[in-house]
């Protein structure tokens, strides 16, 4: 008997933009060809590559729906000519009239998230999703209805004398949906996917997806996006699995990438690439997010708001890897309390990365308040009033110099100060794009710490080894007004993150004082954060999408 050919299959790795369907066609296309070229003769893209993920209630304008399907016609037209090629592309898929969209009943039933096998010039089948997740940042149930409420049978096309099955993403993680296509004949699963990262993600999908391929005791092909959409960022690392669930290739993070996988029955063999470690991970999560949140929509460059403390070191630096320095000008606004070091160790900051920077006092700014306000507060004496009046002065200064110039303000603060308000609505807070948002304070020196050992320290050390300090009084230190930050970020991190009780984190052996005292910050500061600048996630639980606590409430655990 002889052996099974071996089928070339190239996993398309591509970062696409949301609403940009005639470019990302074009760019599903090119890389078709591409892989052609190279002898594959299946090509896998990832989850509505066609469109863009997350489209959100761009699915609801029928002119939306529309243009997908025209360009998923034009993008067959334009590889018919390819021999013996097979392209799975994900989209966005409408049977029948359109319906009412702002019912909940006619269009969602008819709307699906789908993909679609193309050969020989025509659309050959269409595989509707099954399995709609509806939990941290997706809620696909809002827009999709599922395949089963379509009767979709597997969808199986067949490549040589090798059978495909395509899955879209959450389908994988559930045994149906793979044992149905197992049962209709299937020998390998092909899933394309929109998967957003966090911290820790691409273990979890490779050891769910083992376990998806060992049960079902095929091979596993696994596409993914890479980029960035607003707040969420897709680190590729697409993968393919043999049949015993074994990685057999994988594409590299956080960069577009078109990976051959050469497949001989359960045999797979390709490039593998290595994993970075959580440092390298996170940072080039950041640097991606800011690069594409600047690059799709358009703006110019970047200003930031440089203090001489280790937030806006971190976000410069970050912004310096994404943008190039000549995109990027920082802005140094001291104040009566602003430290020598502070200006010695920004000037060197800036210096180090070859960035624009500037100074403006806020000194006599600040004078002019108090003069104006001083016979409203006469008697009174100075409090975070006084502070948080520096710190909008900051604010709209660098505003108005975005206005001018056009460039976006990144503003500089963590997730910690996020949580517990540890920030001045249109002060600190003033911006377009929250760089580390998500970036607790412990991890913010982890980071400054692994950038400095990449061969050269752009992050003066004393700004790493200081007393972190906002310096809006005399001898301030952040420690004054919260707990150390190992402490508050590991209450943070089991409260908000992984839904823990206060009970529960107090019996973990916490001081109850810090526990009552940092939950009670997290939840009376609601208020701000939904006035917060937009911020990229890279963690499972992030003040965003994936955190939608009301603002009133009275809820204590």
């Amino acid at each position: 008997m002889s052996a099974q050919p071996t089928v070339k299959v190239a996993l398309a790795q591509i970062n696409v933009t949301v609403g940009d369907i005639a470019g990302n066609a074009q760019r599903i296309v090119e890389s078709a060809q591409r892989a052609h070229a190279q002898g594959a003769r299946l090509v896998l893209f990832p989850e509505l590559s066609l469109c863009g993920y997350p489209p959100e209630d761009l699915l609801l304008r029928p002119a939306f729906m529309q243009a997908c399907a025209d360009a998923l016609a034009g993008c067959a037209r334009a590889l018919g000519d390819l021999e013996g090629l097979h392209v799975v592309v994900g989209h966005p898929h409408q049977f029948g009239e359109r319906g009412d969209v702002r019912s909940k009943s006619v269009a969602v039933q008819q709307r699906y998230n789908a993909a679609s096998v193309l050969a020989g010039g025509r659309v050959l089948a269409t595989y509707c999703k099954r399995e709609l997740p509806n939990y941290q940042v997706f809620d696909e149930r809002r827009y999709f209805a599922s395949g089963r409420d379509a009767a979709q049978s597997p969808v199986l096309f067949e490549v040589g004398s090798t059978r495909f099955a395509v899955l879209i993403c959450e389908d994988a993680w559930f045994d149906e949906p793979a044992a149905s296509a197992k049962a209709a004949g299937a020998q390998v699963l092909c899933v394309l996917n929109a998967s957003p990262f966090h911290l820790g993600k691409l273990a979890e999908r490779e050891a769910r997806m083992a376990e998806r391929a060992r049960n079902v005791g095929m091979p596993l092909l696994y596409s993914h996006l890479t980029g960035a959409q607003d707040e969420v960022v897709f680190d590729g690392a697409s993968f393919a699995l043999d049949a015993q669930g074994r990685v057999a290739a994988r594409a590299p993070m956080f960069e577009e990438a078109l990976t051959i996988v050469e497949i001989q029955g359960e045999r797979v063999t390709g490039p593998i690439a290595d994993v970075p470690c959580v440092e390298a991970q996170a940072w080039a999560a950041l640097v991606t997010g800011v690069r594409d949140y600047l690059g799709k929509n358009g703006f110019p460059g970047a200003i930031i708001g440089l203090s001489g403390g280790v937030d806006s070191a971190l976000v410069l630096a970050i912004a310096v890897d994404a943008l190039g320095a000549d995109k990027v000008r920082a802005v140094m606004m001291p104040s009566p309390y602003t430290a020598d070091i502070s200006w010695i160790d920004a000037r060197d900051m800036a210096r180090r990365l070859g960035v624009r920077y500037d100074e403006i006092s806020i000194v006599p700014m600040f004078d002019a308040f108090r003069t104006s306000l001083a016979q409203e507060f006469a008697g009174l004496p100075e409090d975070a009033t006084e502070e948080n009046i520096q710190a909008r002065i900051r604010g709209t200064l660098l505003m108005a110099l975005s206005n001018k110039f056009g460039a976006i303000v990144l503003t500089t603060g963590n997730k910690s100060e996020m949580a517990t308000g540890y920030c001045t609505l249109y002060g600190d807070m003033a911006g377009g794009f929250a760089v580390i948002k998500d970036v607790a304070k412990t991890l913010v020196y982890r980071l400054a710490v692994w950038k400095n050992a990449q061969g050269r320290e752009v992050i003066p050390e004393r700004i790493i080894t200081r007393p972190p300090s906002a310096e809006l009084r005399p001898d301030q230190k952040d420690q004054d007004s919260l707990p150390p930050y190992e402490v508050l970020d590991a209450i943070l991190e089991r409260y908000m993150e992984d839904d823990q009780s206060i009970e529960q984190i107090v019996a973990a052996g916490f001081d109850p004082a810090d526990v009552e005292r940092v939950t009670r910050l997290i939840k009376i500061n609601e208020y701000k954060r939904r006035q917060a600048p937009v911020g990229i996630r890279i963690t499972h639980r992030a003040f965003g999408r994936d955190w939608r606590y009301p603002i009133t409430s009275k809820f204590r655990a």
